[in-house]
């Protein structure tokens, strides 16, 4: 017999014509774990104003870009200027949905005066600040006027601006887009040390409300396809919004498609109403962090946690990101910041949370799913952790990536059979080996441990029912991140 029956892959053997025939194998080019693809998708609502039709997935590269397609002051021209702060790096896709039927949402400045002495008026409208000088003597009309003007000039507000038609001290402040969105954006004065009203002015501010309609994320699914988008960035969350994405998610997870994605929201409310809304939500693929009274408006502030985490997961999927900037996010009032004792029960309630350090600066704390319980209501937190879930996207896409690479046109024989080799077949103690050496690169890259479990759990077999097909049962433990260190002082005196 001979000592090897190689498998070609091009090179037939009814060839008589001499020559020497050389063909290419990459089925071993590919050494160490591999570097996983990874993109984002961003949805939100474009305005006429936009160059690109709806629903119309296109690849950005800057906030600028994303003005010119969306139209400047929609909210994905506010969404790509957040993830853009944070992260120029992963490559990000965005979709822009059409008004929905409804209102835009409305809000007012009234103003009083006349000023005493010249100074300076530093509004807030969605984070963004416009300085309006104002001369001594000036009227609380002139006043509004100037401010209706100045907002009206800025580029890239999501908002326009008239002075009331009634009463001439009053601004009328309009969302650009109708929908939930715009009872997002916050305005305000005075928001850094030093900034104050002119002496005389006085301004009262309701802030913007009524804004009603959501899209139908089920008119976009079909045109994404089977595209991978490992990041998926949502605006909304109501209810209706939420629990068509939760389908999407679930599909997009499953075995048959494995095109998970995580998908990042933002609330802005009180403690008690965050606290409700993440009781109400059971998801593992969905993660919103909640906070109260942020200045910058809470569908770009997921565009800015969502590029956090994008950035620092296609890094490391298991490492946590904890303690990391979100520049873009204005800090809430000292008044607005829940404390540690209240984001731990925001923590329990399935939202991610926040904290603001001594500088002002808004940093990640703890990005949890919203899903807590199982199918039977059982306390369940398998899910908790978002890095838990791109750890097991980045293995089994690694698993599935090894072998498509290594064996993608081999035979199927039972251990023991005694084969030439350099045939292309595999058993599965063959199988089995390439696992174990794929757990391998997993550890040297801290994304699991244990390697004796893994090697002893690990089940590799034939199917009983189709001899075509190999049966894996993979048991990795996962690496855990360090998020609690306990020391108890026992001290002498």
């Amino acid at each position: 017999m001979a000592d090897a029956a190689i498998s070609f892959n091009e090179i037939p053997l009814q060839i008589r014509v001499p020559y020497v025939y050389t063909e290419y194998d990459s089925t071993r080019a590919n050494q160490g774990p591999g570097v996983q693809p990874f993109k984002a998708l961003m949805i939100g609502q474009r305005l006429a104003s936009g160059t690109v039709t709806t629903l119309n997935p296109r690849r950005i590269t800057s906030a600028a870009q994303a003005s010119e397609l969306f139209g400047p002051g929609s909210s994905l021209h506010l969404m790509a200027r957040a993830w853009f702060t944070e992260n120029t790096i992963t490559e990000l896709w965005a979709a822009g949905f059409g008004n929905p039927s409804g209102a835009e949402a409305e809000g007012t400045l009234v103003f009083t005066g006349p000023s005493t002495a010249a100074g300076t008026i530093s509004l807030y409208i969605a984070g963004e600040r416009l300085q309006i000088a104002v001369a001594s003597g000036q009227t609380a009309a002139q006043i509004a006027t100037a401010v209706a003007a100045a907002i009206n000039a800025a580029t890239g507000l999501p908002v326009s601006a008239a002075v009331d038609g009634s009463d001439t001290t009053q601004v009328n402040v309009t969302a650009l887009e109708i929908g939930l969105l715009g009872n997002t954006i916050n305005m305000r004065v005075n928001y850094f040390d030093g900034e104050v009203l002119p002496a005389g002015t006085g301004v009262t501010i309701t802030q913007l409300t009524g804004g009603t309609g959501a899209v139908d994320l089920d008119t976009l699914w079909p045109l994404l396809g089977d595209e991978h988008y490992n990041v998926i960035v949502c605006p909304w969350t109501d209810s209706a919004t939420l629990s068509d994405l939760k389908v999407e998610l679930a599909s997009r997870a499953g075995p048959l498609r494995q095109i998970e994605a995580v998908a990042y929201s933002f609330k802005d409310d009180t403690h008690a109403n965050l606290g409700t809304f993440g009781d109400s939500h059971n998801e593992k693929f969905l993660t919103v962090m909640g906070m109260k009274g942020v200045p910058t408006p809470a569908f770009a502030n997921a565009a800015a946690y969502a590029a956090v985490e994008a950035y620092q997961r296609s890094i490391d999927p298991a490492r946590p990101t904890q303690t990391l900037p979100m520049n873009y996010v204005k800090a809430p009032a000292r008044a607005d910041r829940f404390t540690m004792q209240e984001n731990n029960i925001l923590l329990y309630d399935g939202i991610a949370t926040a904290y603001t350090d001594a500088s002002g600066v808004v940093r990640l704390q703890r990005s949890v799913t919203t899903y807590k319980e199982n199918a039977f209501g059982a306390d369940d937190p398998a899910y908790l952790d978002v890095e838990t879930l791109f750890t097991l996207s980045y293995i089994r896409w690694s698993v599935r990536n090894r072998l498509l690479l290594k064996y993608p046109r081999h035979k199927l024989a039972n251990d023991g059979t005694r084969f030439g080799a350099g045939q292309a077949v595999v058993t599965p103690k063959v199988i089995k080996a390439e696992l174990v050496s794929l757990f391998e690169e997993w550890e040297f890259i801290a994304l699991v441990e244990g390697a004796d479990q893994f090697a002893k759990d690990l089940i590799v077999s034939r199917n009983i029912s189709d001899p075509n097909r190999i049966d894996v049962r993979l048991p990795p433990d996962l690496v855990n991140q360090l998020r609690v260190t306990a020391i108890q002082i026992q001290f002498l005196v």
